[in-house]
């Protein structure tokens, strides 16, 4: 493997049924939903898909699910990293990889403590690396159980082993960015951004792709986003990236209820059921989802989007 291709990389929800079990057939049509929106990739298991409340199990047949359906399609990335010390995730990698997996992302919170220094967080990594033969690698700065970003030297150092690939940055930070783009430019490591505010400017600054969260409410605005910047078509390109950041600021509340439940605002049969406990939903966050709703109708209209469902 060269390089993972850039574009819009969903971080996956996962539906569950009434009884808290996986929908894997939900599982499948909403897979269905982020190709027709012009996914090049799928991040499964991930924080979105609620990955520390599932079990090893259910991780297991959640990535089988997203594999299996993507197979032929394009390449999927899934969390193979739980444990604070480097060789107790190995086996669970190899598990990942040979159910199909094209890269297994760790997370760098969960490899080191807040206190640890970078030292010891790469010491855990060339553990990893040293159980895992080649299977190809990424890195998630993933916000739970706390957020820690990785540093340029890091990022460097990551894409000079030759095994990473996938980089989900979560620092919102676009000088942070640039500098780490550059550090990783020329490699097969590929940096794609979180954070919707940022997004275009690390486009322009080099960056692969991205992977936000709202793509898992309206995954066909992101697409369209992603086709106005192929094409060059910056007027537009500017405008939706407005109307996007505004909407961002949405979309994170009640996560991830408030996806599913504007998926099945949207007429996607979903179950709106989530393992995460959530707040009182109050006649003031009703009326700014269903004022997210409408923002999302105006859109499709204005910028004659297709909705994909």
């Amino acid at each position: 493997m060269k390089r993972l291709p850039g574009g819009l990389w969903p971080v996956m929800i996962t539906p569950f049924k009434p009884d808290n079990t996986i929908d894997h057939e939900n599982l499948k049509k909403l897979t269905d939903i982020y190709l027709e929106s012009g996914a090049s990739g799928m991040f499964a298991n991930c924080l979105s898909s609620e990955m520390y409340q599932l079990t090893t199990q259910e991780r297991l047949e959640l990535v089988k699910t997203v594999v299996d359906h993507c197979k032929g399609k394009v390449p999927v990335a899934a969390t193979g990293s739980f444990y604070l010390h480097g060789k107790d995730n190995a086996a669970f990698i190899k598990e990942l990889y040979d159910l199909g997996v094209d890269t297994v992302i760790l997370i760098s919170s969960i490899l080191a403590e807040p206190w640890e220094s970078d030292e010891i967080l790469k010491r855990r990594i060339e553990e990893i690396m040293s159980e895992t033969g080649t299977i190809p690698l990424g890195v998630y700065e993933c916000p739970v159980p706390y957020k820690r970003v990785l540093s340029q030297e890091l990022m460097a150092w990551m894409a000079g082993t030759g095994r990473f690939y996938y980089h989900k940055d979560t620092s919102c930070d676009n000088a942070a960015i640039k500098r780490k783009i550059d550090k990783i430019s020329g490699t097969q490591f590929q940096l794609y951004n979180a954070d919707t505010p940022t997004a275009l400017q690390s486009l322009k600054d080099g960056g692969m792709g991205i992977s936000p969260i709202s793509g898992n409410f309206y995954p066909e605005l992101y697409g369209h986003f992603l086709k106005l910047y192929d094409n060059g078509e910056y007027d537009a390109l500017e405008k939706l990236n407005t109307r996007l950041t505004i909407m961002d600021r949405v979309t994170h509340d009640f996560y991830p209820w408030s996806a599913k439940a504007f998926l099945e605002k949207r007429g996607f049969d979903i179950c709106t059921n989530t393992r995460l406990p959530m707040s009182k939903f109050t006649v003031k966050d009703k009326n700014i989802f269903d004022a997210l709703f409408r923002m999302f109708q105006d859109t499709l209209v204005e910028f004659g989007i297709k909705p994909v469902f």
